[in-house]
């Protein structure tokens, strides 16, 4: 992203924030809805080219009377007459388009102007119509996005922090899963989307027939380095990238969008979500408002019965339902949200699908009887493939609590294995980014204290052998003084169950024995009777002191 671009987003937060509009939330859905009428103007200018032509979708968005309502025809408005234009007129018509464009009628379901201001919203309308998004690239309109996202991680959004995931968390779940095109993806509490966006970004990279590496700080942070990836990975070995590409190879953009699925309980983020995946190329994804634990939430029978392929998440972890609420097809009794969403994942995935959740640490190893069960018919019904124990500064600032990530996989048949399967267990000390401090909003960068690299590395060899060879040593090994801390270790299932189904990483880490004293055995038996004498010694002394005083 240029910098006249970032200037010209940094131009409208400034007078939005300045205008009262100042919670993150409501800043961006704000936005969204001034871009997607912009996005929806380009578009009918599009189509009327290809009308002229003879060529492609020329069927109108603005037919009639309706063309009033485009970006083009009112954006010369100003004042009152602006504000109340697109409060009272646009908006409701965007809402009715139910049969002729139901993708715009859900974004705008309900919709509200919040731009009370005219002047400001004025100045908005004025900036965004400068920016032509059909001439910018997927992945810089994905860019604008993401630069706006970032206000919800600021101190002012710290208890909206609980929708955004930090990047490089999410991108190394999503590279350990490796979705593929034709795979179906599903995140059951999808917030502004950022899970399917890094899928959707990688399957883009492995059909692209030159793909970039991107540090997880952004392009801009090379820039201001004035360094190549080559250079900075040189300079930094664990520096942690992603890779990123046109996806210029892939046969048919349906079959990608067809198989992007998410559900989010609330509506501002379900439209936070839709217009970042339309900015990054995705018009055409299931994006769902509903509650996905429960049966009166707006879930569909065919939504309780897809299953899917892959599924990242990063659920929410506080919260308990009503019993009578809550979903009857779920694999426990619990209700927690944090073991309810984990049986959503559970259900909700295909034979052969595998999955990556986030879950707070004290499901690995909760002892109710609730977190018990859970835990054992995850690792006797499913193949457990990883425990990944994260740093707990990693949500810092809006959230200290540890945390962990299960990766696991639905078998195609009966289950073989269930007491030799293999469970890898890992601990992320560093992840990119300091873990005690906080700067700015944010947690200062780190880039030469990472440990996920070198995770995705082993993890890579894992899965080459076909999840036989884990990395690391056994469990509970005792290892030679001296000897470097794991940062990795595997135990069976069979360890696993008989510890009760902790998941812990911790409770099965290797241990370094100590050193043997160097100090010759004779005279450390000699000094320790003689110790021994001078006490009894001064004992008898003390007792004689007292007779004598009778």
């Amino acid at each position: 992203m240029n910098p006249e671009l970032r200037s010209k987003l940094d131009r409208i937060t400034n007078v939005l924030f300045a205008g009262g509009v100042n919670n993150p939330v409501t800043y961006i859905e704000q936005l969204s809805f001034l871009i997607f009428l912009k996005l929806l103007d380009e578009e009918e200018s599009r189509r009327e080219l290809h009308g002229r032509l003879a060529a492609g979708n020329t069927r109108a968005l603005f037919p009639g009377q309706s063309s009033r309502y485009r970006w083009s025809e009112w954006r010369f408005k100003s004042g009152l007459d602006l504000r109340d234009f697109i409060r009272d007129e646009v908006f409701p018509y965007m809402a009715s388009l139910v049969r002729e464009e139901p993708q715009v009628a859900i974004y705008f379901q309900d919709a509200r102007l919040e731009v009370e201001d005219a002047n400001v919203l004025k100045e908005v309308v004025d900036e965004i119509d400068s920016i032509s998004f059909m001439r910018l690239g997927t992945d810089v309109k994905g860019d604008i996005y993401e630069y706006l996202l970032q206000y919800l991680a600021t101190q002012e959004g710290a208890l909206l922090g609980q929708f955004r995931t930090p990047r490089q968390i999410r991108l190394m779940m999503v590279q350990m899963l490796d979705p593929d095109l034709g795979d179906s993806m599903f995140d059951p509490a999808s917030g502004t989307g950022g899970f399917l966006i890094d899928a959707v970004e990688h399957i883009l990279a492995k059909y692209s027939d030159k793909p970039r590496e991107v540090p997880i700080y952004g392009e801009e942070w090379l820039e201001k380095r004035g360094q190549t990836v080559a250079e900075a990975k040189k300079q930094i070995p664990n520096l942690q990238t992603y890779p990123k590409g046109a996806g210029e190879k892939i046969p048919d953009w349906k079959i990608l969008e067809q198989g992007i699925y998410g559900i989010e309980v609330s509506r501002q983020m379900m439209r936070i979500s839709m217009m970042n995946l339309v900015l990054h190329g995705i018009r055409n994804a299931n994006i769902k408002r509903a509650n996905a634990l429960s049966e009166l939430g707006g879930l569909t029978e065919e939504d309780l019965k897809r299953r899917y392929k892959v599924i990242l998440s990063n659920p929410p972890f506080a919260g308990v339902l009503p019993k009578e609420s809550i979903r009857k097809d779920l694999p426990t009794d619990s209700k927690k949200s944090e073991l309810l969403f984990l049986g959503v994942v559970m259900e909700a995935l295909a034979p052969g699908g595998r999955a990556a959740v986030l879950v707070p640490e004290g499901l690995l190893f909760g002892s109710t009887s609730a977190h018990v069960e859970l835990r054992r018919k995850l690792v006797e019904n499913y193949d457990l493939q990883a425990v990944i124990s994260l740093p707990a500064g990693v949500f810092k600032p809006y959230a200290g609590v540890k945390t962990g990530v299960l990766v696991f996989r639905r078998p195609t048949g009966e289950k073989k294995d269930k007491q030799s399967g293999k469970v890898l267990f890992a601990e992320i000390k560093n992840d990119g980014f300091d873990t005690d401090k906080i700067t700015g909003g944010g947690r200062p960068e780190t880039p030469e204290k990472n440990d996920i690299p070198e995770l995705l590395r082993l993890w890579k060899l894992f899965r080459e052998s076909g999840f036989q060879k884990p990395p690391g040593v056994k469990a509970g090994t005792l290892l030679p003084p001296g000897s470097e801390v794991p940062t990795c270790w595997w135990a069976t299932v069979a360890d696993v169950a008989e510890n009760d189904f902790n998941l812990a990483a911790g409770g099965y880490k290797p241990q370094t024995t100590e050193k043997p004293s160097d100090d010759d055995a004779a005279d450390i038996i000699s000094k320790t009777l003689k110790l021994e004498r001078d006490i009894a010694g001064g004992l008898e002394r003390l007792l004689k002191a007292v007779e004598a005083e009778k």
